[in-house]
């Protein structure tokens, strides 16, 4: 569904404008441009979003991640949103086009009160859904424990610390559908099943991961991409993703 839009580029391309690397519209393009070299966003796919107390900043629709300027990047206000699919924008890039992603962004924005959600389409994640999708049981859960690489996940939304090496890490799995932003209402039911997950995974499709921060958000879906590869490479091995290692 096409989205209606306030504001033009004129007038808000204030918005998009800073000599600060660490400024959420020079972050995403250069956050695009390493997940497309992980192979992460190829064909446009993915995409990232950040949020800077009120305004949310989110790469657009068909853009060649690796290629993407600031020029190109969304921005609106996460309290003036009412309707997921009528989204009003501060500003909206000329010829290109809103991403379908930007409602689940917004999930991981007012239920996790994430800083930074990213989504990629990485060849990991959907081998993980389809091995899962192939099994008897737990076709809607990914799990893994007794691997280091799990430290790298916080407990919990508001829990503190790090999850343990022994600690079982936990990634629902939501089935894909034709449109994107339809995918929001199952993304929303896994969050509220798995209230400590950082991620969702769906069929066939990608991944979608959010942090508190940036930082933890990139951190997260780096050491989830291992895992993911790690996990791959185990069920080849005839190993299983759960041990009673303690």
């Amino acid at each position: 569904m096409q989205s209606s839009m306030a504001g033009s580029e004129d007038d808000n391309h204030h918005l998009i404008r800073s000599d600060d690397r660490q400024h959420p519209a020079n972050l995403i393009p250069e956050l695009c441009r390493k997940f497309w070299s992980l192979g992460w966003v190829t064909g446009t796919g993915g995409g990232t979003s950040i949020r800077d107390d009120d305004l949310v900043y989110l790469a657009p629709s068909g853009v060649q991640k690796e290629l993407m300027k600031s020029e190109d990047i969304y921005v609106l206000e996460l309290s003036k949103q009412v309707d997921p699919k009528k989204r009003v924008y501060l500003r909206s890039p000329p010829s290109l086009k809103p991403s379908q992603c930007t409602p689940l962004f917004i999930a991981a924005f007012t239920k996790r009160g994430a800083g930074c959600c990213i989504h990629t389409h990485s060849q990991w994640a959907v081998l993980v859904t389809l091995l899962l999708e192939n099994q008897p049981a737990n076709k809607t859960l990914f799990e893994i424990n007794n691997i280091e690489q799990i430290k790298g996940f916080g407990k919990g939304y508001q829990k503190q610390g790090a999850l343990g090496y022994h600690d079982t890490l936990r990634i629902p799995v939501i089935e894909n559908t034709p449109f994107e932003e339809d995918l929001t209402e199952s993304l929303e039911a896994a969050m509220d099943m798995y209230p400590d997950t950082y991620a969702v995974l769906v069929r066939r499709h990608g991944v979608y991961v959010w942090g508190e921060t940036v930082h933890k958000a990139k951190t997260q879906a780096e050491s989830l991409d291992y895992l993911f590869q790690l996990a791959v490479e185990m069920r080849k091995l005839g190993l299983p993703w759960l041990s009673d290692i303690a």
